[in-house]
């Protein structure tokens, strides 16, 4: 990479750090206001708020670097093009196609950066906040149903009344049925605590047994029991599909594909994961044909509310195209793919009609 380059890679760099410090900083104060109401619930004090507060940063880190991309090289590109930089540059032979591989190749790297971080450090992020809040006000994780959680593994059905923050299952039911359809065993269980490996430990057992010409019923003070059900499988309901990790996403949607279910939705998500972070070199590239302009054609507040209006409409088409492919079950890579293809043809349009004048 020539000096040229190294020089305008740094400057937009600068740029979209300082965009996202402020970014963040905008967030957090956000989810302070959030969090106000639930301020002094039980353990819920300003400490415990303020880790929540930070845990949360990683994940809006990963959701709005796209923007941060888009405002930050808006300002950089825009402040070399007003100081007549961007010109000497161009009359050293730098073209604009250059500078928008420049771009894509910055961009890139980012968006391998933000796909670490969204494997590995925002869904655990993520948990551990929601586990925190949920300890600190001695709450239990929302269920889908009144009767509690209810999971599918193979012949068998399981029911826990309530998943607790830490994975303990409390007042379980495992109901298991013979290849026939016919139930023959329901275990009841006043609570079930992971252990290792796909193990869990069931307390106070209650085990009924149906044979063919008497009912057996035993009680156990333990028994261990094995199950598809984990704590990754019970992390799916403390955060949204789109907040997990790639690996939960795949576990997840085997289950559910395993036990004849519907799971477009986390397929989607799992596509999302591997996609979505490479929408920073395209904001990146959509920034360039606005910030070209001439200098007084916009002011800096001009640039930004374009920006921000960019990465909204990206942010909803993006949403629409999802809920288009859930409703028309459009093959799941398709979807996260066709706002960002859609974002780029504007993008290379936008650099050529720049580079052309």
């Amino acid at each position: 990479m020539s000096t040229l380059a190294r020089y305008l890679a740094g400057q937009v760099l600068i740029a979209i750090g300082f965009v996202l410090l402020a970014l963040l900083v905008l967030f957090a104060f956000f989810d302070v206001i959030q969090e106000l109401d639930l301020l002094g619930r039980n353990n819920y004090g300003m400490t415990q708020m303020a880790l929540f507060v930070g845990l949360n940063i990683p994940g809006h880190m990963y959701e709005i670097l796209p923007v941060a991309a888009l405002i930050g090289t808006l300002f950089a590109l825009s402040r070399l093009v007003g100081n007549s930089e961007y010109s000497v540059m161009r009359v050293s032979g730098l073209s604009n196609w250059r500078v928008a591989a420049y771009f894509a190749l910055i961009g890139s790297g980012i968006a391998l950066l933000v796909l670490a971080l969204g494997e590995y450090v925002s869904p655990w992020s993520e948990q551990s906040a929601q586990r925190l809040k949920l300890s600190a006000t001695r709450s239990v994780i929302a269920q889908q149903f009144r009767s509690g959680l209810w999971v599918k593994d193979g012949p068998a059905f399981i029911n826990a009344r309530e998943v607790m923050p830490d994975n303990t299952l409390t007042d379980v039911n495992i109901y298991e049925f013979d290849d026939s359809g016919s139930l023959r065993l329901i275990r009841h269980a006043a609570e079930a605590t992971w252990k290792t490996g796909q193990d869990w430990d069931l307390r106070q057992v209650m085990e009924t047994r149906f044979n063919a010409e008497q009912v057996e019923v035993s009680a156990l003070p333990n028994l261990p029991w094995r199950s598809v059900l984990s704590p990754d499988m019970l992390s799916v309901l403390l955060i949204a599909p789109e907040k997990m990790s790639a690996r939960t996403l795949m576990s997840y949607v085997d289950h559910l594909q395993r036990n004849g279910q519907k799971a477009a939705r986390y397929e989607i998500a799992l596509w999302a994961k591997f996609i979505n972070p490479f929408a920073i070199p395209v904001m990146m590239l959509l920034a360039m044909p606005f910030a070209l302009q001439a200098p007084r054609a916009s002011g800096a507040s001009v640039k930004v509310f374009i920006g921000i209006l960019a990465g909204l409409g990206f942010h909803l088409l993006s949403r629409l195209f999802g809920h288009l492919g859930l409703l028309n079950e459009w093959p799941a890579f398709l979807v996260p793919s066709l706002p960002l293809m859609v974002f780029l043809m504007i993008a290379l349009l936008a650099i050529r009609w720049a580079d052309r004048r």
